[in-house]
């Protein structure tokens, strides 16, 4: 990698997207000036406090009012709302001689390539030469934008193209232009995916770039296939959901939030500028898209579109859906087709294609037709829009949300099912296709030795995937360097004398398999190997423990073997803790309840940056029991300062287990003492958290690790912190803030965190306070609020307050 370093960068353009962009910039840790344009007229609010065109803070009216609402938004852009101190604002007059500064410049400005231009040459008029200059843009082709530029810009200029919300989604397309550096290329290719987290896709500069191509085709193909097969909105979205690995959005659905105006413009530019596209028909916008944009039904900017919320007769919000065949809003209608029923047992999203194409009713129908279009269009765009495959689906996976790429769909179906399904239509492959078959491979993709190999059209073999030696695939592993497997769990050998257990239950959840598993990985690992990882590379690192099977426990009263279960559960996080080789959790998306108790008691965390972390037991009438509660009263009283601070320390550790809370990131579970400053990690980019939790693993080991001396010296407050946590909890039932059974709760959690009522603040040692959130957790689970909780969460999904 080149020795460039990002310490500060310009975004000129503050709106939805160049706030988003300044915000996930302040996230990585780097210094951003964000500017705007001056107000050309003041507000009513300046008119009455009797303000100038020429006072500062109207001058910087639009860049802070934007910044702030992106701020308040949700899902929010920004790690932790104190990283918001990294972004100053100032306006394109008073302060763009800043730029000279900087060691990146970005434009997000308006779709226009007049503006964009003019944008430029007052940029470089300040731009110290060597300084990176970029455009986020979406489609306008990069070589007409330096047009007139210097030498020294045009080395140093391309398109970066994010997509929204630049936190979330993560694909970060690079196109070049003309004169472009391919130092700046590889430059930017590597510090999006190492430092921004992304999928770095460098494309070509043709109209919509790779994702939005692909992208827009996909959506525009369905909305004529929607009119053929007379499908539903509902019945699209629920065809082109979750089931094949796609938002819960979906189609019509996604379509309201990015906005039907957006989609259209991109479609347009398409079917304006692509002229020899072999399905341009497809780009010509249907009539009710047509309606809908003169009625300004844009989805959620203009409070409808495709589905539009109102309130009925007796004030209760209903979701509406648009009739595609009446235009008029209805009562949504619930989709179902017996297609889908078949792969109600199959949990994996690759497997269900191949029974999803040879469904018998409309269903099926619509997956060939969708899939086999999709197929034949991607194979045409190479090498108009890619030389490579994977870019195709490394774009629809990081832009789109879906879980498998177009040409990973087609391995999946088969490549030769796949091409007489097409013909079956009256669709044909790209030639290279064909010759690929002929040719002797039948995959577009393989796996060898650990990585991911993708077909080569021009050297008509199978080439190794570039940028994988800082990932481990698990995928990719799994069956090769397998040590243990149940029905919980699967060890992998990472090398270097690192185990990992990885997950396999259903939405990772903790039970007596995965229990059994980390176990027997702590045993492996403390015989024949270094250290431990636990991580996967699923949807969640672990929704918690198996709540169906306490529930079953303590609705038949077997209290001895719930007692033993979650003994069970204790003992197996203080092994994590207690091990003699160094254990490292791994955790992103969602970690509760018990995914977040493992986490607590390893000797490291390496976080994705997206974790969702949080205990959260509450939610169904009972306390963390797995040593969450134990190990929050441990961390208050190493936190714990002489005098009354320690009543205060202790309810804030208190009330992040009473309140349920759970961290937007895993910046926020540091101040939510989740995770500790000094000790648990972060990385930006999931696709490495597996090698750095390896790295740490294996440093900790050859820097000679001790396993650590149990710990007895935990001070507990006794009497003192029961009777606050009392008044507390008996002054919000009062005040109808919670119910007698939350009340209950509390004050069991508040007994366990006091250290039981002792009458004096005394030292403790951890297996007392896991004796006594043992014996709270199984008095809970006798109470019949608790189970009516459990039983809901089972039913509907989510936890019941009463």
């Amino acid at each position: 990698m080149s020795k460039r370093r990002i310490n500060k960068i310009a975004i000129i353009g503050s709106g939805i997207m160049g706030s988003g962009i300044a915000c996930h910039f302040a996230n990585i840790g780097v210094d951003v000036l964000l500017l705007d344009i001056v107000p050309r007229e003041l507000n009513d609010k300046e008119k009455a406090k009797g303000l100038t065109l020429e006072d500062k803070v109207v001058r910087n009216r639009l860049v802070n009012e934007a910044l702030a609402a992106s701020l308040k938004s949700k899902p929010s852009p920004i790690y932790s709302q104190a990283f918001a101190s990294r972004i100053t604002t100032g306006n394109l007059e008073d302060d763009i001689a800043k730029v000279a500064d900087v060691d990146w410049i970005m434009e997000v400005v308006v779709e226009r390539l007049d503006i964009k231009q003019q944008v430029f040459e007052k940029l470089e008029q300040y731009r110290t030469p060597g300084t990176l200059i970029t455009s986020n843009t979406s489609g306008i082709p990069i070589k007409f934008m330096n047009k007139g530029r210097s030498e020294d810009f045009q080395k140093h200029f391309c398109g970066t193209h994010f997509f929204n919300p630049a936190r979330y989604l993560k694909l970060f397309e690079i196109i070049p232009g003309p004169n472009t550096d391919q130092e700046v290329l590889d430059f930017l290719n590597e510090y999006g995916e190492k430092f921004l987290g992304k999928t770095s896709v460098i494309a070509k500069d043709t109209p919509a770039f790779i994702g939005n191509r692909i992208g827009i085709f996909s959506i525009q193909s369905l909305f004529h296939t929607v009119k053929d097969l007379d499908l539903t909105i509902e019945e699209v979205d629920k065809l082109s959901g979750p089931v094949i690995g796609r938002p819960k959005s979906a189609t019509f659905r996604t379509v309201d939030v990015v906005g039907l105006d957006t989609l259209v413009h991109v479609a347009n530019g398409i079917r304006e500028n692509c002229p020899k596209d072999e399905r341009l028909e497809l780009f010509e916008l249907p009539d009710f898209i047509n309606t809908m944009m003169e009625n300004k039904w844009l989805g959620s900017k203009t409070g409808q579109g495709f589905y539009k919320k109102t309130k009925n007769d007796k004030g209760k919000t209903e979701i509406l859906s648009l009739d595609l065949n009446t235009l008029e809003y209805r009562e949504k209608k619930r989709a179902k087709f017996a297609t889908l029923e078949l792969t109600k047992t199959i949990d994996k999203v690759v497997d269900r294609f191949k029974v999803l194409i040879k469904g018998k009713d409309k269903a099926g129908e619509f997956y060939r037709k969708s899939f086999t279009a999709l197929f034949a269009y991607v194979s045409n765009r190479i090498p108009e829009i890619s030389d490579e495959l994977y870019k195709i689906d490394d774009a629809m996976k990081a832009g789109f949300g879906w879980e498998h790429g177009p040409f990973q769909i087609w391995d999946a179906i088969g490549v030769e099912q796949g091409i007489a399904l097409m013909k079956a239509e009256g669709l044909e492959p790209a030639a290279w296709v064909n010759d690929m078959i002929a040719a002797g491979h039948k995959s577009f993709y393989t796996v060898k030795d650990g990585a991911s190999y993708y077909y080569d059209i021009p050297s008509k073999t199978h080439t190794k995937i570039p940028g994988q030696d800082s990932f481990i695939i698990l995928d990719n592993i799994r069956k090769t360097n397998e040590v243990f497997k149940n029905s919980g769990v699967v060890i992998e050998d990472l090398g270097d004398g690192i185990l990992n257990v990885e997950f396999q239950s259903k939405m990772n959840t903790i039970g007596g398999d995965v229990l059994a598993g980390l176990n027997k990985g702590i045993d492996l690992a403390e015989k024949d190997f270094a250290g431990l990882v636990v991580g996967n590379q699923g949807a969640n690192f672990s929704v918690g423990a198996n709540i169906g099977m306490i529930f079953m426990m303590a609705a038949e009263q077997e209290y001895d073997e719930l007692n033993m279960a979650i003994k069970y559960f204790q003992d197996t996080m203080m092994r994590m803790r207690y091990s003699s080789i160094p254990t490292i959790s791994a955790p992103h998306g969602m970690a509760l309840g018990g995914g977040c108790e493992l986490s607590l008691h390893a000797d490291k965390v390496v976080a994705a940056a997206e974790t969702y972390m949080g205990l959260v037991e509450f939610g169904v009438g009972v306390i963390p029991g797995g040593g969450g509660s134990k190990e929050m009263a441990l961390r208050a009283s190493d936190t714990f300062k002489k005098g009354d601070v320690q009543l205060n320390v202790l309810q804030e550790y208190f009330l992040t287990i009473g309140m349920a809370k759970v961290s937007t990131s895993a910046y926020e579970a540091f101040d939510l003492g989740l995770l500790q400053q000094g000790k648990d990690i972060v990385v930006v980019n999931k696709d490495r958290q597996i090698a750095v939790a390896k790295q740490h693993a294996k440093l900790m080991a050859d820097m000679g690790y001790t396993q650590p001396v149990k710990r007895d010296d935990v001070l507990v407050l006794g009497k003192q912190a029961l009777s606050m946590f009392m008044v507390g909890t008996d002054s919000m039932e009062a005040s109808n803030y919670i119910s007698e059974h939350d009340r209950k709760i509390a004050n069991k959690l508040g007994y366990v965190m006091a250290g039981g009522d002792l009458s004096e603040p005394t030292k403790v040692n951890e297996q007392y306070l896991l004796d006594l959130e043992r014996e709270a957790f199984l008095s809970l689970c006798t109470e019949r609020k608790t189970l009516e909780r459990i039983q809901h969460m089972l039913t509907k999904g989510k936890p019941l307050r009463n």
